[in-house]
């Protein structure tokens, strides 16, 4: 571990560097998802425009900025996972990771806030349910998927009235799908061998998805991103529902710099210059224009070189319990409930205040009460594909020569002894309601 924080050109490489518990991943996390939940403050409060919009010329926002640092710190963390765990055992993680909180958190929402809104909007419980009620927005999302955005008319009704200023309930779970989407990428790559020996296919797959962007965004240099990318119709991936091509392509593309990153940590550099440099180059592009193009690869490596370098007071942010996830999927949800029940005419700060209050409570409660206790199950056995030995693993060969360093943690609850990073695996939250 490297000591002192003096400006050097190189403090080693990331395979060095960036593994064990000596990390600021937890603290990252965390702080994108709370930029995630101050940037949706002002449009599902006020109605106004996300931070950063004004300042990047309508490119992006606070928000949307934060999923692509999650897509980036996940590519790396998942891309590990996949190359030292068996196909089996790598789904499994993952989904223990994922579904037990998001499960829940959609129960909350369908089951506990719902019909206390409805009667909050309409002082009766007579007519919810039915169409489109509670049961089958569970029903509907259940596979990390958003077909179903309001409850009962709830949300679309108070708009109406105007209490809120979107129509979903929780508008921020609807990249989930494409973060699992990615999973599932991994395990593709890592079955047939690619992650273990033939990792320059996924530099290639990096490359051709970089030029997509870039062609995209030649025509206009503030161009906003995949919301319209090539018009191309969405596809119908059961049981995800709707699925973007476009969204595929720029998420995946953030994806892909992390999991290069990981791949080729050995070669890259851990260097204070490249970090100041990259980060320079991440703000002109978010006012200047091409922050698709070259402000997300810079994003990327600043994310690993903040990760390495931040002083070690922000490696304990995290380290035993991770509220992150929690944070992100009950944010919008309570922003709504809030600015529904009118607690917004007391102003932002206020509005903020109230907002991470409550949203804290029902983070340390999933973290406690569900995704803590459902991942102590990771290593439940799953038969002789899930044991740990000489052939297992989707990505052996690259476990035997990397050893240990293979298994960077990120501190939390633990599973395989030493644990990933992945097993506190980042998500994707997003501005959009």
């Amino acid at each position: 571990m490297h000591r002192g924080f003096a400006l050097r050109w190189s403090q080693g490489t990331v395979a060095e560097l960036l593994k064990g518990r000596h990390n600021s991943l937890g603290f990252l996390r965390l702080a994108l998802a709370s930029a995630v939940v101050v940037s949706h403050a002002r449009i599902l409060g006020y109605g106004g425009k996300e931070y950063l919009h004004s300042f990047s010329g309508g490119q992006t926002d606070l928000g949307k900025l934060s999923v692509y640092g999650f897509f980036v710190l996940s590519g790396i963390l998942v891309t590990r996972s996949g190359m030292r765990l068996s196909l089996g055992r790598f789904l499994w993680h993952r989904a223990l990771r994922i579904f037990p909180g998001f499960w829940m958190c959609l129960a909350v929402a369908a089951f506990a806030v719902a019909p206390l809104l409805y009667r909050h909007l309409h002082s009766t419980l007579e007519g919810f349910g039915g169409p489109h009620g509670p049961l089958d927005y569970f029903r509907a999302n259940w596979a990390v998927s958003t077909n179903q955005y309001d409850i009962s008319q709830i949300m679309t009704d108070a708009r109406s009235a105007g209490l809120v200023h979107n129509t979903a309930f929780n508008g921020a779970l609807w990249s989930l799908r494409y973060e699992f989407l990615c999973y599932l990428a991994v395990a593709a790559l890592a079955v047939v061998g690619i992650l273990a020996r033939a990792r320059r296919a996924v530099l290639v797959l990096t490359a051709v998805l970089g030029w997509l962007v870039v062609r995209q965004a030649m025509t206009d240099p503030f161009w906003a991103g995949p919301y319209d990318a090539y018009a191309l119709p969405a596809l119908q991936l059961p049981p995800f529902g709707p699925v973007s091509p476009a969204f595929l392509i720029y998420l995946g593309f953030a994806f892909a710099l992390g999991a290069v990153i990981e791949l080729y940590k050995e070669r890259v550099p851990v260097s204070d210059p490249l970090g100041l440099a990259a980060l320079a180059v991440l703000l002109g592009s978010l006012h200047y224009g091409y922050l698709f193009t070259v402000g997300i690869p810079a994003f990327a490596y600043v994310l690993v070189w903040l990760a390495i370098r931040l002083p070690a007071v922000f490696r304990r942010v995290g380290a035993r319990h991770d509220y992150s996830y929690g944070i992100y999927i009950y944010g919008f949800l309570v922003q709504q409930t809030l600015a529904l029940i009118g607690w917004t005419r007391w102003g932002m700060g206020a509005y903020l205040a109230l907002t991470f209050a409550f949203t804290v409570l029902l983070a340390m409660a999933s973290w406690h009460l569900v995704e803590h206790p459902m991942m102590k199950l990771k290593d439940l056995r799953l038969g002789r594909s899930g044991k740990r030995g000489k052939s297992h693993g989707i990505g052996e060969r690259a476990a035997a020569t990397e050893g240990g360093d293979a298994t960077a943690r990120v501190p939390g609850p633990a599973a395989d002894r030493p644990a990933p990073s992945a097993d506190q695996h980042t998500y994707a939250g997003s501005s959009r309601g």
